[in-house]
């Protein structure tokens, strides 16, 4: 990956809104070449899709909860019960598949502490093969940065 193609996928994931000429004017390089390298990018699932970050707590989210989710392991289909589930539930802005003592790790968020308990009763412990749940309520976010480092 060349010098301009990183300061272009610096510059998107800064700010997904800038219009070809604009991204063209930062990279230093014609408009042409700029949005045929986004295209090339696009094409190669470097850039998988561009979005916007809102702000849960002006939308009234202000619970944000990192569960520890362990299946159980002879339970047939599980998995995949589990993962259809994940992926079904707005509330579960990540997940992720984890070594360790549990089987993944997903951040929900929530207006309070009673949906999320809802939550858990509704879908979580709905699903046949899962073991146990352990929830962390975060205080406070310390760093929330979406953009990857560019090598």
């Amino acid at each position: 990956m060349d010098r301009a193609t990183r300061l272009i996928l610096e510059a998107l994931q800064q700010d997904a809104s800038l219009s070809t000429q604009q991204l063209a004017d930062r990279v230093g390089l014609s408009a042409t070449p700029v949005w045929r390298r986004v295209r090339e990018l696009e094409e190669r699932g470097v850039i998988r899709r561009q979005v916007v970050l809102v702000d849960r707590e002006q939308l009234g989210l202000s619970i944000c909860v990192l569960a520890n989710v362990s299946l159980v392991r002879h339970s047939e289909g599980a998995v995949e019960a589990f993962e259809a589930m994940v992926a079904a539930s707005p509330e579960i802005v990540e997940c992720q598949a984890i070594t360790g003592e549990a089987d993944y790790v997903i951040k929900v968020v929530a207006p309070d502490m009673k949906a999320y308990d809802q939550f858990l009763q509704t879908k979580i412990f709905k699903v046949a093969g899962v073991h146990s749940v352990r929830s962390n309520v975060v205080l406070r976010e310390v760093k929330y940065e979406t953009a990857m480092p560019v090598p």
